[in-house]
């Protein structure tokens, strides 16, 4: 029996929902904080659903925007909590713990970043662009290996999280209600951008872009506009990854994260609405459990990734609901 996919997704938000509340009231911080780490790396691999499920771009390179959003949110505070200044030349500044600025400062960041890159990437296509993106991201990894100021490849730590006007954030359920109400504002300027002019003109882009230049539209101008956005939101993602860590490293640069959100959204489904959010669940599910019992779990996960790869094309949602999903 095939499932309504919106009843799937709103079963998938009110579980993501339901499950740190029932940890509230048995009192288990442990399953909130886990519950939050699934939603933030569903908010990132959202961002990356962008330019991959709409616009069929394979960006290996993602983790870059990660990274830049989890070190703005550390140097940030960094600054804020040794009362230091930071002085970037033309602009000096003393941080600030206040987490709407460090979002706006890690999104304004990263988009900024995503427009050189993709201006610069995008007139590629292919393995070249998956490679390029990469060498991108591996480029940042070592500068900051070698940032002895923040820390060098032993990271930086972060002592208190950061401050949101009227909540206190080091409460485990506060701090997820800011990710969840972050991740389902994303989730519907997705759904609002896909259906839009601009997510379709982007859509027809990924099948033939030869046609979209012939009704005098620009795919590079198309490309580049949803690297942006993309990037932007994966920034703002690494930044609620480091404050719910309070610890930025090197690490949040690597390929490895840069593959695994890839991983998540063909786990869920390319292209669909919850499918990075479900995909996220898995992941963080697996990792828990069988990480528990194995140092080997990913051996699992590859498992999964190659049944679903050879039998459910469109991820578990297509599985559930018998649609595919967008091919890259």
């Amino acid at each position: 029996m095939k499932l309504n996919e919106r009843a799937i997704n709103t079963v998938v938000l009110l579980g993501l929902l339901a499950l740190p509340l029932y940890a509230l009231v048995v009192d288990e911080p442990f399953t909130i904080t886990l519950v939050t780490r699934a939603v933030i790396l569903a908010l990132a691999a959202v961002g990356l659903n962008i330019v991959l499920g709409i616009g069929g771009l394979v960006s290996f390179g993602h983790a870059l925007f990660f990274g830049i959003g989890g070190y703005a949110m550390g140097i940030l505070a960094y600054h804020a909590q040794t009362y230091t200044t930071l002085n970037l030349g033309f602009f000096s500044t003393g941080g600030t713990k206040l987490m709407p600025v460090i979002w706006l400062v890690a999104m304004t960041v990263s988009a900024i970043v995503a427009y050189v890159i993709g201006k610069l990437t995008l007139r590629t296509s292919g393995v070249y662009f998956i490679m390029i993106t990469l060498a991108f991201a591996q480029m940042f990894y070592y500068f900051t290996i070698s940032w002895a100021q923040y820390g060098g490849e032993d990271g930086l730590s972060i002592y208190i999280r950061n401050d949101f006007p009227g909540l206190n954030t080091l409460v485990p359920i506060q701090f997820f209600a800011i990710c969840f109400v972050i991740l389902c504002s994303v989730l519907f300027l997705y759904a609002r951008l896909q259906a839009s002019p601009f997510g379709l003109a982007l859509n027809a882009t990924r099948q033939s872009a030869t046609r979209v230049e012939a009704v005098g539209l620009d795919p590079m101008k198309l490309k580049l506009l949803a690297f942006v956005i993309s990037g932007a939101v994966t920034g703002l993602a690494g930044a609620l990854f480091a404050d719910l860590n309070r610890f930025v490293s090197p690490t949040m640069f690597s390929w490895q994260l840069s593959g695994e959100l890839i991983v998540l959204i063909i786990i869920g489904g390319v292209g669909r609405l919850m499918g990075p959010v479900i995909g996220a669940c898995v992941f963080v599910a697996l990792e828990h459990f069988l990480g528990g019992l194995t140092s080997f779990w990913h051996i699992y996960l590859g498992v999964i990734l190659l049944c679903i790869v050879l039998f459910a094309r469109g991820g578990i949602l297509g599985l559930l609901t018998g649609k595919e999903g967008a091919h890259v």
